[in-house]
C-alpha cells in the first residue's frame, strides 16, 4: 500500500513571490549547482536557433579534440562553398589554411558561418553529411528537440533546436571541456587582420562585471534575436537560454534581467538537517511498530526569496514496511513543495535497525488481522 504524510518544513516568510516575466517567445534558466530548473517558458519547443546552434558544431569539433582526431594545430582547407558563406564571417579565403585553434576562436568570437562550414567540411567531407551527424550526436546526448540542416544555423525549414536543449548542450560544453570554454569569454579576434568590424564578441553580458563567460548570441528575421549565456557568481553557476526577442538592445537587456532575477530571488535554504526525522514509517512484523525516516545527508535546494506560503513535504512510501530493516536503508521519498519551482525528490532512509518481532509479536499480529477480517468496521454509513 502507498502511504503519503504531510509534513510541514518551517522556513522564513516575506512578501509573496513574484514571477518573473520574460519577453522571450522561449526560455530555459537551470541553476547548474543545484541542477534546479529556475524557467521553462515553452523550453521544449523546436525554434530556428540561429547562430546560437554552432554551439553544436563546436561540440563535434571539441570531441574530435579530445578524441585525438585532430589537434589545435591541424589545419583545414577552405571551399568555395565557406568562402562565399554570408552574414557573420571571419572573412576567410580558398587558399587558407586556418587551423582548428582559429577557427574555434572564429566559430566562438566572430560567429564565422564561413568557419562552420570549414569545421563541417573538415570533419565529414561534407557540410550534409556532418549535418546528419550533428542530428544523431544530439540524440545520443539527450537533445531529443534538435534536428539540424547546416552547421551555421542559416536559416532553413529543417534545422531546429529547443532553448532546453540549447541548455543542456550548454552544460555538457562547461562540464566536459573545461580547457576550452574559456574561448567563450574572450571578447575579440580578428584573424589575420581581415575583419576589423567583426573581431568584437557579440555577447552584451561579457563587460558588465556580473560573472557572464558566455557563450552564444543569434539572430535572424525568422528566429529573433537570442542568447545562449551563462554566469557565475560566488558557488553557484546560472546558465540560460533564450529567443524571440525584437531587438539587440532588448536582448541584452532581458539577458542581464534574468541573470539579476536567477542570483537575486533565489537563496540556498537548509530544509532539513542529515538525521533530522521527518516522519514515522509504519513496520510489520517488527520488534517495534514504526521506525523514523531520515535523510542521509543535509537537505539544500533553492527556495524564492520572498515566499509567502511555507515550503511543505510529502512523504511516500510503500508500507508497512517489512522488518527486519537495516539502518540507513532507503525505504521512503520525500518530495518538496517548493513555490514556483519544481518539485524535489530526495530518498529517506531508516533512522535504526527494526528487527524482526518475536513470537508474541507474530501471534499478536496474526490475531488482529483475524479480527479485522471477522468484525469489520462498526462507524455507522453517512
Amino acid at each position: 500500500m502507498l502511504r503519503s504524510l504531510i509534513v510541514l518544513l518551517s522556513l522564513l516568510a516575506a512578501l509573496p513571490a513574484q514571477a518573473f516575466e520574460t519577453r522571450a517567445t522561449a526560455a530555459w534558466v537551470y541553476d547548474m549547482t543545484t541542477q534546479t530548473v529556475l524557467m521553462d517558458k515553452n523550453g521544449d519547443t523546436p525554434v530556428p536557433p540561429a547562430s546560437m546552434s554552432k554551439l553544436m558544431t563546436i561540440n563535434m569539433l571539441f570531441e574530435a579534440l579530445r578524441d585525438g582526431r585532430v589537434q589545435k594545430d591541424t589545419t583545414f582547407g577552405v571551399s568555395a562553398r565557406a568562402q562565399g558563406m554570408g552574414g557573420s564571417t571571419m572573412f576567410l579565403q580558398q587558399g587558407d589554411r586556418p587551423t582548428v585553434e582559429e577557427l574555434i576562436h572564429g566559430m566562438i568570437v566572430n560567429s564565422g558561418n564561413d568557419a562552420c562550414v570549414v569545421v563541417a567540411e573538415g570533419l565529414a567531407g561534407t557540410e550534409e553529411a556532418f549535418a546528419d551527424q550533428m542530428t544523431a550526436r544530439a540524440r545520443a546526448l539527450g537533445m531529443m528537440n534538435s534536428t539540424f540542416a547546416n552547421s551555421s544555423g542559416w536559416p532553413d525549414p529543417g534545422h531546429r533546436m529547443s532553448m532546453k536543449d540549447l541548455g543542456l548542450l550548454t552544460v555538457r560544453l562547461i562540464q566536459e571541456f573545461p580547457e576550452y570554454y574559456p574561448v567563450f569569454s574572450e571578447t575579440e579576434f580578428d584573424y589575420k587582420n581581415r575583419a576589423p568590424q567583426n573581431r568584437f564578441n557579440r555577447n552584451p553580458l561579457l563587460k558588465l562585471g556580473i560573472g557572464a563567460d558566455g557563450l552564444k548570441t543569434g539572430h535572424t528575421s525568422e528566429a529573433g534575436y537570442g542568447l545562449v549565456g551563462s554566469a557565475r557568481q560566488g558557488d553557484r553557476r546560472v546558465i540560460f537560454a533564450i529567443t524571440g526577442l525584437a531587438s539587440e538592445k532588448e536582448r541584452a537587456e532581458e539577458s542581464e534581467r534574468i541573470v539579476n532575477w536567477a542570483f537575486r530571488q533565489f537563496s540556498m535554504k537548509t530544509l532539513v538537517k542529515a538525521g533530522q526525522r521527518v516522519a514515522e514509517a509504519e513496520v510489520w512484523m517488527g520488534a517495534v511498530p514504526r521506525v523514523g525516516l531520515v535523510p542521509a545527508a543535509d537537505v539544500s535546494r533553492l527556495v524564492p526569496a520572498l515566499v509567502q506560503d511555507k515550503v511543505t513535504a510529502e512523504v511516500v512510501y510503500s508500507g508497512p514496511l517489512n522488518a527486519p530493516i537495516t539502518k540507513g536503508a532507503p525505504v521512503a521519498e520525500l518530495i518538496l513543495h517548493i513555490p514556483d519551482l519544481p518539485d524535489a525528490r530526495v530518498p529517506l532512509v531508516a533512522e535504526a535497525d527494526v528487527a524482526a518481532g518475536g513470537f508474541t509479536t507474530r501471534v499478536t499480529t496474526a490475531v488482529q488481522v483475524l479480527m479485522n477480517r471477522v468484525m469489520p468496521s462498526s462507524e455507522p454509513s453517512s
